[in-house]
């Protein structure tokens, strides 16, 4: 099959029909043609249920959406990588109730330290009741998500891997490798770096490739911590693509640059870990009995486009960068996160006209900043005169709290802003989770729905009532009459005059249900 590419609007009915919008595009086929099609099965089907797919899968079903998840892995993998989940991505497992849950299984650790690995702690007064970093086994966050979605209604089938789709006026047709057929409104493509879905749909990955690899893994050690301790200290003076971490049970996360660029299709062994422990510290540490070895690039590429028609683009299929500062997963759930009510309010049928659209308009920009801050930390960790006399700059100028909050709320994307028009600072960016009559803001989203928070108590939601929740006299820690939220947290208007309130809730919400 092939691909169609175009970009108009798809049709916003729960009826399979032509969407008058679309016109004559070349190549599409004509409502008689749709007769020998596959069945509509589903309303979305999501290729890869990593931590995008998984997220995406339960905020679609939180508004009822059918969606299928397709894994082409057979089972979860066995090895444990720890990966850390930054401020917004705890408050947005805290929003849909899931935060308790995941904090069984995390270790809580200060939020600091992670530009470049610039060893500073984090300002004070971080703007959230959750400024910390959680430290959780990815198979166990993807578990997780992988439950929840699955709790909600989602359908999940492993050793499915999508093998080409086509696109038309109605759905998407997908084929899977086996020769099976499958039909939805949506395909999403949350299937990693090297996205099937991405490279059949011929969108551009701009970029740079690796031109350093650091490898990485877990395994005992056979020397004293004292010593461990001694070395890591002395070599991360200038090398801080060096690690040996203490990781429970005897065992050590080890992190240590590699001799060059491999293949990345081939797992390095444990005689490559040795040798380049021995040439970076002169000597092996007694490293043996691995658990699992890796190796890692610094390839940096940003899809041209996330949207396709029916067709999009969400978490690594989108974005890759180096991992530097331990954004790529949370980058991921958050465009998660973004598309998931959108996504839905066009298969319910309310969307807006351009609601779709603001997904590109809003996470692309976002990814931009990932890939150059990340690009500006692999500098700041070169070897180089250079680059350590800058990073030696950078670090007194972290002494600066103005600097060092900057940096933090980058990284931990609680900085974003995205673009809404003039209006307060608060426009545009998420809400920290204040405290509510009913107890915390974050526990009134947990539906998914918008928001109204009324000062004032003169204010209705009216016809929207079906997608926007009320909330009269909320708080005085609230410093505006009236905020208006989408179901991801960002303020969408600010003001305290119901006729522009329906304004913006036509602009975010479509036209009202009566």
């Amino acid at each position: 099959m092939r691909s169609l590419q175009f970009t108009a609007e798809p049709s916003a009915t729960d009826t399979v029909q032509r969407d008058s919008r679309l016109g004559d595009v070349p190549g599409l086929p004509s409502p008689a043609s749709g007769t020998d099609r596959v069945p509509l099965m589903f309303d979305v089907i999501i290729a890869g249920c990593g931590p995008t797919g998984a997220m995406l899968a339960a905020e679609l079903r939180l508004h009822d959406v059918r969606v299928l998840v397709l894994e082409k892995e057979t089972e979860p993998v066995s090895f444990v990588r720890i990966v850390g989940l930054h401020i917004r991505s705890i408050e947005l497992m805290a929003m849909r109730g899931l935060l308790e849950r995941i904090l069984e299984h995390g270790r809580r650790r200060p939020a600091g330290g992670f530009f470049a690995a610039i060893d500073k702690p984090a300002p004070e007064g971080l703007d959230s009741a959750h400024a910390y970093l959680l430290g959780i086994p990815q198979p166990v966050i993807v578990r997780l998500l992988e439950e929840h979605a699955i709790e909600l209604g989602a359908q999940v089938r492993r050793g499915c891997a999508v093998a080409d789709f086509e696109q038309d006026d109605d759905g998407v047709t997908v084929e899977l490798a086996g020769g099976e057929q499958l039909r939805s409104r949506y395909l999403v493509g949350c299937d990693g770096g090297r996205s099937t879905v991405r490279k059949l749909l011929g969108v551009g990955f701009p970029g740079e490739p690796s031109r350093t690899e650091t490898l990485m893994g877990e395994m005992q050690v056979g020397v004293p911590q004292e010593e461990i301790t001694a070395a890591v200290t002395a070599i991360r003076a200038t090398h801080q693509r060096f690690w040996l971490r203490p990781f429970g049970r005897g065992a050590y996360q080890v992190v240590v640059p590699a001799s060059g660029v491999s293949d990345r299709a081939e797992p390095p062994t444990l005689e490559d870990f040795k040798q380049q422990l021995r040439t970076i510290a002169g000597t092996d540490f007694g490293v043996h009995s691995p658990r699992w070895l890796s190796r890692f690039g610094d390839a940096t590429r940003l899809a041209e486009r996330y949207r396709v028609g029916r067709v999009l683009l969400a978490g690594d299929a989108a974005h890759i960068h180096p991992p530097t500062g331990g954004q790529g997963l949370n980058l991921g759930v958050q465009d998660a996160f973004n598309l998931g009510w959108k996504l839905a309010a066009e298969i319910r049928g309310w969307a807006p006209e351009t609601l779709l659209d603001t997904y590109h308009a809003e996470r692309h920009p976002v990814a931009e900043d990932v890939l150059d801050n990340t690009r500006a930390q692999m500098e700041l960790l070169s070897t180089e005169p250079g680059p350590q006399a800058v990073r030696r700059l950078l670090t007194e100028l972290m002494d600066l709290d103005e600097v060092n909050r900057h940096l933090i709320e980058k990284i931990t994307a609680i900085g974003i802003r995205y673009d809404f028009g003039e209006g307060p600072d608060l426009l545009g960016r998420r809400l920290r989770d204040i405290d509510v009559k009913q107890g915390h803001l974050y526990g009134l989203l947990h539906r998914g729905r918008g928001l109204l928070l009324d000062r004032t108590e003169r204010l209705t939601v009216g016809g929207w009532s079906d997608r926007v929740d009320y909330l009269a006299d909320p708080t005085a820690v609230l410093d505006f009459p009236c905020v208006l939220l989408r179901p991801d947290g960002h303020v969408a208007w600010i003001g305290d005059d119901q006729q522009d309130l329906d304004d913006h809730l036509s602009r975010w919400f479509g036209k009202p249900a009566n």
